[in-house]
């Protein structure tokens, strides 16, 4: 059964993983007979209150907020090996742009937290499938832009596109339910939440991307 490493960010759209995104990503690995390693880092991250949508000036761990959707069955990304997993997602919300990099606060002039930026290099290297929803892509523009120079969507936002492309990657405009293949590089990515209105519009993109992450699978 093909591994694929499902990278989270917490728990919660404004201060991790877009839950909805998550879930439907284990959903979908599952549906087409693939098995899904959650992971995550174990840093840090600054809560917030998802009725007011306002920092409360707590703090979190991403790895032990990402094991509330991963039901325990996370592991620290620090650990994970490319040579374990036949391919890689990292569903959107915020978390990812703003724990898993830093493209929240800096843009293109942002960072990857390192273990993190290590896995992806190392999937990119190994030539195995890298698959990224939403906002994630950002992600993907931060540790490969410059030396790989990506197709990604995170679909039409002029300025998110702006910051994607000055990284060295190469937007692509996408609606909700499709999606962008890099086939040169296997990287897939798809809008989700950036453009979708409901959870079976988000639903519909990340089944398409998902499947089509597998089928890059040797």
């Amino acid at each position: 059964m093909k591994k694929i490493g499902v990278v989270l960010s917490g728990c919660g759209v404004r201060d991790g993983s877009e839950i909805h995104e998550a879930v439907l990503t284990l959903l979908a690995i599952h549906s087409n007979g693939a098995q899904a390693v959650c992971l995550a880092p174990d840093i840090e991250l600054n809560e917030v209150n998802h009725l007011s949508m306002q920092e409360t000036g707590a703090k979190r761990n991403v790895l032990v907020e990402s094991a509330r959707i991963a039901r325990g069955e996370v592991s620290d990304i620090k650990s994970a090996s490319a040579k374990d997993l036949d391919a890689i997602v990292f569903p959107g919300g915020f978390g990812a742009a703003k724990n898993l990099c830093s493209f929240a606060f800096e843009g293109d002039k942002g960072s990857v937290q390192p273990d993190v930026l290590r896995l992806l290099r190392e999937m990119a290297a190994a030539k195995k499938p890298i698959c990224a929803i939403c906002i994630a892509p950002a992600v993907i523009a931060l540790a490969l832009g410059k030396d790989l120079s990506p197709q990604l969507t995170i679909g039409t936002d002029p300025g998110t596109a702006q910051a994607i492309a000055a990284t060295g990657s190469r937007h692509i405009d996408c609606t909700v339910d499709q999606l962008v293949i890099d086939r040169e590089n296997l990287i897939v990515s798809t809008p989700a939440y950036m453009l979708a209105g409901n959870i079976s519009e988000a639903a519909a993109g990340i089944e398409k991307a998902i499947k089509a992450t597998l089928q890059l699978i040797p």
